[in-house]
């Protein structure tokens, strides 16, 4: 009974609060609203209130748990923003785009999201498990979940109905990954009805924190054969990048 206290409880506060700074952000437009605007794929105007909105209600709710599954979910969203402002021009997208600008001394905001992520996910992993195979598989995991919320991310509502779908099961389980699970999810389903509706978008920001914190909840509910089936996942859903966006484009129709 107490923990399901605990998870609708994570899911309520991270719903409220993802609600709340969302209005907080759009009646404040922090840098003129210009800034918060985008053109999304069927040529729409839509905000970008509710990225940093999910960030923090995702971060908050994570770090109630473990401070630093926190971290790492916050991070991860900081790095989304970065490449939200500094690459809003660019048409790369991919590992695969990224790294090859690398390769030819061009350091892209895709890349340095990259290196940010994965850093602070193998933080995270390095004090959330005890040993070392379990501190990397957990790094991997953090971050590679960050980066498949992302990949989804291709049409409106895409990313956060996943995040609903994949986090759901860790809701059935006993233990602290329930938390972040139910965090993520309450953000998600916070600016779900806009984020379908094309009047916002949760572009990097809120597509690489949501991401974290599965994939934060995935580590605490698992021991190291969880974590392997987890850090397999992840990195094949980045090896079929592409495939797995086109896939996720093609539902619905749009």
């Amino acid at each position: 009974m107490i923990t399901r206290m605990r998870r609708s409880a994570a899911f309520a506060l991270a719903a409220g609060l993802a609600r709340a700074t969302t209005a907080g952000l759009r009646a404040g437009a922090p840098g003129g609203r210009d800034r918060w605007e985008r053109t999304n794929y069927a040529g729409r105007t839509v905000e970008l209130y509710a990225g940093p909105a999910c960030a923090v209600a995702a971060a908050l709710g994570t770090a109630r748990v473990r401070p630093a599954a926190g971290f790492a979910v916050l991070a991860a969203g900081v790095c989304g923003a970065y490449d939200d402002v500094a690459g809003a021009d660019d048409p790369r997208r991919g590992f695969r785009a990224h790294l090859s600008a690398l390769r030819h001394g061009e350091v892209t905001s895709g890349a340095v999201k990259l290196f940010g992520i994965c850093a602070a996910g193998l933080v995270a992993g390095a004090l959330l498990k005890e040993r070392a195979v379990d501190k990397v598989l957990a790094g991997v995991v953090i971050a590679g979940a960050a980066h498949v919320v992302n990949l989804v991310d291709v049409r409106p509502g895409r990313a956060t109905v996943a995040v609903v779908a994949l986090g759901a099961p860790g809701l059935l389980r006993e233990g602290p990954g329930a938390e972040p699970a139910a965090a993520a999810m309450g953000a998600a389903v916070a600016v779900l009805p806009d984020d379908l509706g094309e009047r916002t978008m949760i572009g990097d920001t809120g597509a690489h924190a949501l991401g974290a914190a599965l994939g934060a909840a995935a580590v605490l509910g698992n021991g190291r054969a969880g974590l392997l089936a987890h850090a397999a996942a992840v990195v094949a859903a980045a090896v079929y990048g592409d495939r797995v966006s086109e896939v996720a484009r093609s539902v619905g129709g749009r």
